[in-house]
């Protein structure tokens, strides 16, 4: 079983750890709210700050948007499996080559449906907010991923070249 887990100080150990894996692994880290770049420039603490304030609906910053962002938590062990980041809504860059959605899934744990369990979850949530289309992008090469969007009801709308991301990206759109 799995829990979503709002971040706290109780788990800056587990994260610091979490995201040492995608380094160990020479992995990508997308979805993760920032840890990464917080990590390397900042602390947990100043992280948990940013968490806060994206939350903060009324006080978000332009050209940010508000966002919740999840641990996902295997409950045997308390293991941090993966992250998400949900937008509660979208700027133009997020419209155009991010999405609604950004998630990963630690490097040792994947190919175990734990990223499909989790955006099934998650498009729940919003349900709740009455969101009918939920966008979502991956890289094209990232197969795993496009999968992941795919067992969700994801369609493919379109490919294009992000200079962000200097990739050829996939946007997808899941209708709820």
């Amino acid at each position: 079983m799995f829990k979503f887990v709002f971040p706290a100080l109780a788990y800056k150990e587990k994260a610091i750890e979490f995201i040492n894996e995608f380094k160990e692994y020479n992995s990508e880290i997308n979805g993760s709210g920032a840890l990464d770049g917080y990590l390397e420039d900042s602390t947990y603490e100043e992280w948990l700050k940013k968490v806060l304030d994206d939350i903060d609906i009324a006080n978000v910053e332009k050209p940010r948007v508000p966002a919740l962002t999840y641990f996902y938590v295997r409950e045997e062990d308390d293991k941090i499996v993966g992250m998400i980041n949900i937008r509660l809504a979208l700027n133009e860059f997020l419209r155009t080559e991010g999405g609604h959605i950004g998630y990963c899934i630690r490097p040792t744990e994947r190919r175990k449906h734990y990223a499909t369990e989790m955006l099934k979850k998650v498009l729940e949530i919003y349900d709740t907010m009455s969101i009918k289309e939920v966008l979502l992008g991956c890289d094209k090469d990232n197969v795993a991923s496009s999968g992941v969007i795919k067992n969700c009801g994801g369609e493919l709308i379109e490919e294009l070249y992000s200079e962000t991301f200097q990739a050829e990206i996939q946007r997808y759109v899941i209708r709820r």
